[in-house]
């Protein structure tokens, strides 16, 4: 065989190989039969199977289950006596072309329209395959295990470093294991992803016509407006900030390094990118933050297109201010994307900003929340409750939220989490359809003393409201 054939079927042995363990067992050879024959191989069928092999190749039967060298072996054995057809049908099954590569409609089986407002996110499905992947390689895909070629391809990984939580060979660009990682690559190039899937072996594991189907187009966010309410998972925060506002540390505390940690890090693996889990009200997200360029004149429509922006200004500079305040009146005043003011290097002395207004003046007149104190200058791991503010304002963009707690431990947040419960939600569907259906007739609703027992009760309620919100207050 060639040793183009060889690397093709030993990509194939992989995928098939659903455990790891080096081994086609039973269950893995009727599951390979399946997808290329549509058909299972009799018991008495598999055994003689290995017998052959077990007769012309050491080692090519181990614990009762086929090698990669017995595998091999048996499409050497077809090739010899003739039988290319069966060979050649496991190859184009698995998406290989008639020069040993993989097909390009099979990598990339269809062009996605995004409609504008809308994102691409991983569905369940997907989620639960690359997590299955992860496990079965220790969280550790390489291109090798991808089977991917070492020319352009590799090239364009390299091309795509991202600063994401990596277990292992941190910062090394073939490295894709990484959950986070792959969220971004669907979010930012989701015809990238669908070639990894490919690789992977997505549409053969997951018994599905093309990786296409591991694609969610997100609702258009006009509507999410609309409804006060989003079903996305991951979130756009575009950061602005002039030459050392503080930025990068500020992507990089979000990956949960400090400044010791931030200066040890090589040039080459940084990026305008990162991307990590925030959890805002128990409900599992992930905030993607990308640092957008200083040049003031030059922001494109992608530089704006976000679900929150951050506007950084290091607060021992008292020229950093004007910057952010700049960027905020010619681009992001008369929109309804969410902004946030973060004042960095809080650790230093802070310097009056020379500006008409203080930060936190002009926070107050555009609607904004005071300016946040962040600093990565810290001994263990930065804080990461200002990532969960942002994150929230990002999922709920109309609601001017006055309260940014988002601990998830204090009386406010327990509050939070219990009316936004669905025992609470399904209890309050329930008495309002029955009070309607039951309670409220006709002459119910002429009646003037029916609307004087409602007007009596949302005054009690009312009173209620407000006085447990002192209460908080006073709490915090």
């Amino acid at each position: 065989m060639k040793p183009a054939c060889i690397k093709a079927l030993t990509r194939i042995f992989k995928v098939s190989d659903l455990d790891n363990d080096g081994i086609l067992n039973d269950n893995e050879l009727n599951f390979f039969q399946r997808t290329c024959f549509n058909a299972p191989l009799a018991s008495q069928a598999l055994e003689d199977v290995k017998n052959v092999v077990r007769k012309n190749v050491i080692d090519g039967v181990c614990d009762n289950g086929l090698t990669l060298k017995g595998f091999l072996f048996l499409h050497t054995l077809f090739i010899q006596r003739g039988r290319h057809e069966t060979t050649w049908t496991v190859l184009r099954r698995f998406g290989y072309d008639d020069d040993l590569e993989l097909h390009q409609d099979y990598l990339f089986p269809l062009t996605l329209k995004i409609p504008p407002d809308c994102t691409t996110e991983l569905n369940h499905d997907a989620y639960l395959f690359l997590q299955s992947v992860f496990d079965k390689h220790d969280k550790v895909l390489t291109l090798t295990v991808l089977g991917m070629p070492s020319g352009p391809a590799a090239l364009r990984v390299n091309a795509f470093k991202c600063l994401t939580h990596v277990g292992h060979g941190e910062g090394e660009p073939t490295v894709l294991g990484s959950r986070p990682r792959w969220w971004l690559t669907t979010y930012l190039d989701v015809q990238r992803c669908l070639e990894y899937l490919g690789y992977l072996g997505y549409p053969i594991i997951s018994e599905q016509e093309s990786q296409a189907v591991a694609i969610t187009v997100t609702r258009d966010k006009k509507i999410d407006l609309q409804k006060k309410q989003t079903q996305r998972s991951v979130f756009r925060c575009n950061v602005f900030g002039d030459s050392g506002s503080g930025k990068s540390g500020f992507l990089q505390a979000f990956l949960g390094r400090n400044l010791t940690r931030q200066n040890i890090i090589s040039e080459q693996h940084m990026s305008y990118y990162a991307i990590s889990t925030a959890y805002v009200y128990g409900q599992e997200k992930y905030l993607l933050l990308h640092e957008v360029f200083p040049d003031f004149n030059v922001l494109s429509d992608a530089d704006q297109a976000c679900d929150i922006v951050c506007l950084a200004y290091d607060a021992s500079n008292p020229h950093s201010f004007e910057y952010c305040a700049r960027v905020f009146k010619q681009y992001f005043m008369d929109t309804k994307t969410p902004c946030m003011m973060i004042a960095a290097k809080s650790d230093l002395q802070e310097t009056k900003q020379l500006y008409a207004l203080t930060p936190l003046e002009f926070c107050r007149k555009h609607k904004m929340p005071p300016p946040q104190a962040f600093t990565c200058n810290t001994a263990d791991e930065p804080c990461k409750d200002i990532y969960t503010k942002l994150t929230t304002m990002a999922m709920h963009p109309h609601a001017r939220l006055r309260c940014m707690c988002t601990c998830n431990r204090c009386t406010f947040c327990h509050l939070q989490n219990f009316i936004n419960s669905e025992l609470v939600q399904t209890v309050k569907a329930k008495l309002y359809t029955a009070i309607l259906s039951r309670h409220v007739t006709q002459a119910d609703l002429k009646s003037s003393t029916f609307w004087l027992r409602v007007s009596v009760g949302a005054t009690v309620f009312a009173v209620l409201g407000i006085a447990m919100y002192r209460v908080l207050l006073k709490q915090r």
